[in-house]
């Protein structure tokens, strides 16, 4: 164990890369899934197809195999991406897929009556989507949101694959120096529930806030 927190500044750059990745990934994900999620709902037919297309492609892909796509046979296509860039993108498309689906569960959990209500007192699409359907659907799209987060932290662990000196990568790094893999895997064990349990913990939280809207 003594090797393990002799290690912790080398590691610390491993995490900051790991929670880089999956900062930006949560944030073009949810973005993209929320725009695409809606437009999946409440889109015309010619967007609905492209959309659900998209989205049964991108779930139906394993992650190191979009990975490995996006790094290694995008140059056939003469688009060349860093490694970075590459994992990111791959990351992105991948829990763009799932957050649309999330999105999709949980606007058309709201009762349709809701809606005709809003378009009764004469509220525009907008504002019903704002003022009424948002409000209800955002505790339901609150836990499963949540855990794609905690998978998208796991998943970074496979940006090592192509050279990203992740947390992962940097524990075997230091496992090749000091022989001593139990201690480290142990130790990045306990990272990583560390932030997957403050997301958890988090989600509890964000759930309670918004406890009290009733449909």
């Amino acid at each position: 164990m003594q090797f393990a927190i002799q290690s912790l500044p080398f590691l610390w750059q491993g995490l900051f890369v790991t929670l880089q990745v999956s900062a930006l990934v949560v944030v073009f994900s949810l973005a993209a899934g929320i725009v695409l999620g809606v437009g999946i709902v409440y889109g015309p037919r010619w967007l609905y197809w492209p959309i659900r297309l998209y989205s049964d492609f991108f779930r139906g892909i394993p992650l190191l195999v979009l990975i490995f796509f996006m790094y290694y046979g995008l140059p056939a296509f003469k688009v060349n991406l860093s490694n970075f860039a590459a994992v990111i993108l791959a990351l992105s498309a991948f829990k763009t897929a799932h957050v649309i689906e999330v999105t999709r569960g949980a606007i058309q959990s709201i009762h349709l009556g809701q809606t005709e209500a809003g378009k009764a007192i004469g509220l525009t699409f907008g504002q019903r989507l704002l003022y009424v359907i948002a409000p209800q659907a955002i505790r339901r799209f609150l836990p499963p949101w949540i855990n794609a987060v905690v998978d998208t932290v796991k998943g970074s662990a496979l940006v090592s694959l192509v050279g990203i000196v992740d947390l992962m990568l940097a524990i075997q790094q230091v496992i090749g120096r000091t022989y001593t893999p139990m201690p480290l895997y142990v130790l990045g064990a306990l990272i990583y529930f560390s932030i997957n349990y403050s997301l958890s913990m988090a989600s509890r939280v964000l759930e309670a806030r918004f406890a009290h809207i009733r449909e």
